[in-house]
C-alpha cells in the first residue's frame, strides 16, 4: 500500500510538472527607436535646448480671442469628455486587478430542508443518532447556516501583479490619450479660426472687386453711349460683375460653415465668433524650434501613448504565459450551522469550519489557454508595429513641415510682389481705358489676375500661421 501511494505521489508531481511547460513570447526589438536620426535635417544642426513642443500653449498664442476659444473648446469639447471617460474606466481597470491580490471575504445566511431515504447510509444514521436522549433526529431534517466564507488566490507565480502592472500601464497611456487629444483640439481650433480670418479678409477683397466692376461697368456703359465700346465690352463686366457677386455668397457660406465648425469644437450651439479681421495680413508667424528628433519620445503624448501600450501588451504575454502554471487557492470558511435554529446558540457544538488549499494546473485540453498566449504575443507585435509606425510618422510629418516653413514664407513674399504690382497695372489699365487706348479685355483680365492674386496671398497668409500651428503640434506643443 505504501509502495502504491508513492506511485500516486510520484504521477501527481509529475503531472504538475508537466502542467508548468509554457511556450516562450516572440522577442521582439525596436529598430526604428534605436535608430532615429540625430537631426531632422541632415544638412542643418538643431540645438537641443530649444525646442517649442516644450512651450504652454497660452504663451505660444497671443491672439485673446484665440486663447478664448480654446478655452472653452478644453471645457465643453465632447470627444475630450469621451476621452476622460476612458481614463475613468482604465482607472477602474487597475482597481479590479489590484483587488485580486487581496483575499475575498463574503458573509452569507442559509436554510433548507432534506429528507433522504430511510435505507441509504445517510438516513439510517440518521435514524440511530440521538441529539438528547429520548429524541431521534427530526425527519425532514433542516440546515440553518451563516457565517463568513474567505477566497484567496496566492499569487505564487506573480500572474496576479503582472495582470496588475498590465492595466496600470494601459490607464497611463489612456492619460497620454487625453494629452493627444488636447493637442490635436489646440491645433484645430487654431486652424479653424485662421481659416475663418482668411474667409473675411476674401470677402472684403471680393466686395472691393464688386466696386470696382460696378465703376468700370459704368464706364464701359458711357462709352457705348459716346461710341469709343460695344455692347460686348458692357456684357462683359456685366458677367465678371455678376460672377463676383455669385462668389460673395460662396464665402458668405463657407464663413457661416467655419464659424459653425469652431462652435462644435467648443461644444455648443451657432453663435457669431469674436474675432479682429482687419490685423490678419500684419499677423507675423511665430519662430519655432525643433529641437533634436529624440525628444519627441518625452514630448509627443500619441508616441509616449504607444509606448505604454507596447509596454501593456508586453505584459499581457507574460500574464498569458503565466496561466500554464498550477494555481494556488486557499478557502476557508466560518460560522455556525445546526438542524434547528435554536440550536445554533449552542457552542461550540454548533460552530462549523472549514480550511481547504487546492494546487491545480491545466494538464488535457490548452487550446483555450494556447489561444489567449499567441493571441497576446500577435498583440505584443502589433503594438511594436504601431509604436514604430508613430515615431516614424512624427518624425516625418515635422521634417515636411519645416520644409513648408521655409517654402510657403518664399511663396508669401513673392505673391506680395506679384499683388503689388497688378494693383499698379489696374491703375494703369483703367485709365487707358478711360482715354480708349486700352479695350475692355485688358482690364478684366488685369483686374481678375489682381484679384486671383490677392485672394492667393490671403490664403499664403493662413497657410504661414497653420503651417506654425501645425509644426507646434507635431513637436509635442499643445497639451501642457
Amino acid at each position: 500500500m505504501k509502495i502504491y501511494n508513492k506511485y500516486i505521489a510520484a504521477i501527481t508531481v509529475s503531472l504538475i510538472l508537466a502542467s508548468c511547460k509554457a511556450p516562450m513570447a516572440t522577442v521582439i526589438q525596436d529598430e526604428v527607436k534605436n535608430n532615429i536620426p540625430e537631426n531632422f535635417n541632415q544638412n542643418e544642426q538643431q540645438d537641443a535646448n530649444t525646442n517649442s513642443g516644450t512651450t504652454p500653449w497660452r504663451q505660444f498664442f497671443t491672439d485673446p480671442n484665440l486663447v478664448s476659444l480654446i478655452e472653452t473648446s478644453l471645457k465643453n469639447n465632447q470627444e475630450l469628455m469621451i476621452t476622460l471617460q476612458e481614463i475613468e474606466i482604465a482607472k477602474s481597470g487597475v482597481v479590479a486587478k489590484k483587488g485580486k491580490l487581496s483575499p475575498t471575504v463574503r458573509a452569507g445566511l442559509g436554510a433548507g430542508v432534506e429528507k433522504v431515504g430511510r435505507y441509504t447510509s445517510t438516513g439510517a444514521g440518521d435514524a440511530s443518532t440521538e441529539i438528547e436522549p429520548g429524541k431521534e433526529m427530526p425527519d425532514p431534517l433542516g440546515n440553518f447556516e451563516g457565517g463568513l466564507m474567505a477566497n484567496w488566490e496566492i499569487d505564487i507565480w506573480k500572474k496576479l501583479r503582472t495582470e496588475k502592472d498590465a492595466a496600470v500601464a494601459h490607464y497611463l497611456s489612456t492619460v497620454e490619450g487625453k494629452n493627444f487629444v488636447l493637442s490635436n483640439l489646440i491645433e484645430e481650433v487654431a486652424d479653424n479660426y485662421y481659416e475663418l480670418l482668411a474667409l473675411d479678409n476674401q470677402l472684403d477683397i471680393i466686395r472691393q472687386y464688386i466696386k470696382l466692376q460696378t465703376r468700370a461697368l459704368e464706364i464701359a456703359k458711357i462709352q457705348k453711349q459716346a461710341a469709343a465700346a460695344t455692347e460686348l465690352a458692357v456684357k462683359k463686366f456685366e458677367a465678371e460683375l455678376a460672377k463676383s457677386k455669385a462668389t460673395e455668397y460662396t464665402l458668405r457660406q463657407q464663413i457661416t460653415e467655419k464659424e459653425n465648425q469652431i462652435n462644435a469644437l467648443c461644444g455648443r450651439y451657432p453663435q457669431p465668433i469674436v474675432r479682429t479681421k482687419e490685423s490678419f495680413m500684419s499677423i507675423i508667424p511665430q519662430t519655432v524650434y525643433t529641437g533634436i528628433p529624440s525628444q519627441l519620445l518625452a514630448n509627443r503624448p500619441d508616441i509616449k501613448q504607444a509606448e505604454l501600450e507596447l509596454k501593456a501588451a508586453k505584459l499581457d504575454v507574460e500574464a498569458a504565459r503565466k496561466e500554464f502554471y498550477p494555481s494556488l487557492e486557499i478557502s476557508a470558511t466560518l460560522g455556525l450551522e445546526a438542524f434547528k435554529p435554536s440550536y445554533l446558540v449552542k457552542l461550540p457544538e454548533s460552530i462549523a469550519t472549514s480550511l481547504v488549499g487546492e494546487l491545480a494546473g491545466p494538464l488535457i485540453n490548452k487550446s483555450a489557454i494556447k489561444a489567449n498566449f499567441q493571441t497576446a504575443d500577435a498583440k505584443q507585435i502589433q503594438a511594436l508595429y504601431e509604436y514604430d509606425k508613430t515615431i516614424l510618422n512624427a518624425y516625418l510629418d515635422i521634417s515636411n513641415l519645416m520644409s513648408k516653413v521655409k517654402n510657403i514664407d518664399q511663396y508669401y513674399q513673392l505673391k506680395s510682389q506679384e499683388t503689388q504690382a497688378l494693383d499698379q497695372s489696374i491703375d494703369i489699365a483703367n485709365q487707358l481705358f478711360k482715354n480708349s487706348r486700352a479695350d475692355y479685355l485688358e482690364v478684366l483680365l488685369n483686374q481678375r489676375d489682381a484679384l486671383d492674386a490677392k485672394m492667393e496671398l490671403i490664403e499664403a497668409k493662413e497657410k504661414q500661421l497653420s503651417t506654425v500651428v501645425d509644426i507646434y503640434k507635431s513637436l509635442g506643443g499643445g497639451w501642457k
